[in-house]
Parts: structure tokens; C-alpha cells; sequence
């Protein structure tokens, strides 16, 4: 085994887990999941049939990933955060050959409490602010909040906010990457 699972983490048969993954306390991970090198699985995280984590993704505690949801490397998914994966869920009709689709980027971080409503992509390195209902896509770069989440800028790969100027350029100020602004779409030159 070259990762770690605390003893009491349950992890099934038919996973594929990445050298130096870390799974902690009371944490389950279903079968047929993968999850990538290096990434760390909070206390109490569940983790459904067939997810698919890259490498290096941060679950923090409580946190539940729902058959479905594909996140790309380097992802963050905050305290209490959650996916769904059924649009209209009733308790007596059995829907599981009805599970949406959500891809989160590389790069992402939703934030603590963060509901992600399935069916709605997460571009690569947005921003998903605390407490938000995600109910649309979200563009790569883009930074959101609210229930419903509303856009209310953009984000560096760093976690800076973006300040355009008047030719749509903006700097990171740690990376000093720069970006340009194109029709909603950001191009990182």
C-alpha cells in the first residue's frame, strides 16, 4: 500500500489510490474510485462510486463527493462542501440511472459550505466562494458567490483578484503573470 488510510477510514474494493494519498478519520471511500497521488482526504468525507480525483486534490472534513464528479489536479474542496448528482431527488423513486455530470478544472477551490448543483462544470482555477449554490457552469478564472452564485470578477491561477485596465489586462501581483480579458473568456499570455 502507498498510501495511508487511518484505521478507522473504510476504503472498498476496486479503488485506485495514489502514492503518499492521505485518508483520515472515519472517512468512506466507495468502490471503482480513483483517487490521484498526493491528495488528502479529510475526517468524515465520503467519496461515491466511480469519483475521480487528480492528483493532489484537498478534501477537507464533512465533505461529500457524489457519483459523477470528476475533479481535475490540484483542486481544493472546502469544509462542508457538497455535490449533488440527481436534479429532482424523491426518496421513493430510484433515480441512480439519472446521475448528472460535474468537472471541476484544475486548480479550483470551492469554498466551506459550497453547494455545487450537478450538471454545472467548474472552469480551471475558479473560485468558488463560501456558502455559495452553484446552479450554473462557471468559467475558467471566474469568481463566484451567493445563492445562487453570482459572478463577481476574476481570479488569478495565485487566488488574486484580477483588476483589469483599459485594454483588459491584468497582472497577478505574486506570479505577475499576466492576463487578458476577451469576451468573457480569459487568456493567460
Amino acid at each position: 500500500m502507498d498510501y495511508y488510510a487511518h484505521p478507522t477510514a473504510l476504503v472498498d474494493e476496486g479503488c485506485k489510490i495514489g502514492k503518499n494519498t492521505k485518508i483520515w478519520h472515519f472517512s468512506h471511500i466507495m468502490p471503482n474510485c480513483t483517487l490521484g497521488e498526493n491528495c488528502n482526504i479529510g475526517q468524515n468525507v465520503v467519496i461515491s462510486p466511480e469519483v475521480i480525483l487528480g492528483k493532489n486534490v484537498k478534501v477537507q472534513n464533512n465533505v461529500s463527493i457524489y457519483t459523477g464528479v470528476i475533479c481535475d489536479d490540484d483542486v481544493f474542496l472546502g469544509p462542508s462542501m457538497v455535490f449533488t448528482n440527481v436534479i429532482n431527488p424523491r426518496s421513493a423513486i430510484n433515480r441512480k440511472n439519472e446521475y448528472a455530470k460535474t468537472h471541476v478544472g484544475k486548480g479550483a477551490s470551492i469554498g466551506a459550505n459550497a453547494t455545487i448543483v450537478c450538471g454545472h462544470d467548474i472552469g480551471e482555477y475558479a473560485f468558488i466562494g463560501a456558502g455559495a449554490v452553484v446552479t450554473k457552469n462557471v468559467p475558467p478564472y471566474s469568481l463566484w458567490i451567493g445563492n445562487p452564485a453570482k459572478q463577481l470578477g476574476w481570479i488569478s491561477e495565485y487566488g488574486h483578484r484580477l483588476k483589469f485596465d483599459s485594454n483588459n489586462i491584468a497582472i497577478c501581483p505574486e506570479s505577475k503573470v499576466s492576463y487578458k480579458l476577451d469576451n468573457g473568456t480569459i487568456i493567460v499570455l
